[in-house]
């Protein structure tokens, strides 16, 4: 039998092939690392039925893009939501808390850190928020620019046409907010406490 005409036992792998099929399923893989990095795909997960508190006495950042999107629950239904990408996060302190019903009463899921053991840090923190109060001042703040156009906060932009906003250099005192989601890269947490209480106070 020829080289050419020679075929494969069925228990070995034609590892051509393989590559063939191979290659762009790492290369899919390896470009959400990157997104997933990059906070692209941070509000890409299912959120929890319960919003939760979040809490700081000041935040402070390199920057700011947002624009508002629909974050949704397993059930399907659809919370709107103002995604807001901060770069790199510096809180003095923070707290965050959800309650949570269960057959024993509502339970209060509590953490907090920061405050005296130091500050908290993020890179590329996103936070899909409902609402958001506190004292501000921005840097040079652009607000109705396509959200497909942002650039002030890396892998932070949405659909084309989509309102959006962003601002340089932003510090934010008194931080408080309702929110559907947080996430973030390089979280540094210094004092954590983790609570669970039937009852328990929340943050504010």
């Amino acid at each position: 039998m020829s080289g050419t005409d020679r075929r494969l036992p069925e228990s070995r792998t034609g590892w051509k092939k393989t590559a063939v099929v191979a290659v762009p399923a790492l290369a899919a893989v390896a470009a959400m690392a990157t997104a997933m990095a990059q906070g692209a795909l941070a509000a890409s997960f299912a959120v929890s039925g319960t919003n939760f508190q979040v809490q700081s006495g000041k935040l402070t950042s390199k920057g700011l893009s947002s624009f508002v999107q629909t974050d949704r629950s397993v059930d399907g239904k659809g919370h709107p939501v103002s995604l807001l990408g901060i770069g790199e996060a510096r809180l003095s302190d923070i707290c965050q808390a959800a309650s949570v019903p269960t057959p024993l009463g509502d339970v209060v899921f509590k953490l907090t850190a920061g405050g005296g053991a130091g500050e908290v840090t993020a890179s590329e923190l996103v936070i899909d928020g409902e609402d958001l109060v506190g004292n501000a001042t921005f840097g040079t703040a652009q607000i109705g620019r396509d959200a497909s156009t942002l650039d002030q906060v890396p892998g932070v932009k949405g659909e084309a046409g989509r309102f959006g906003l962003q601002a340089g250099d932003i510090t934010v005192a008194g931080v408080r907010s309702h929110a559907w989601s947080a996430t973030g890269g390089n979280f540094r947490l210094p004092g954590l406490r983790l609570n669970v209480s039937l009852d328990g106070k929340k943050c504010f």
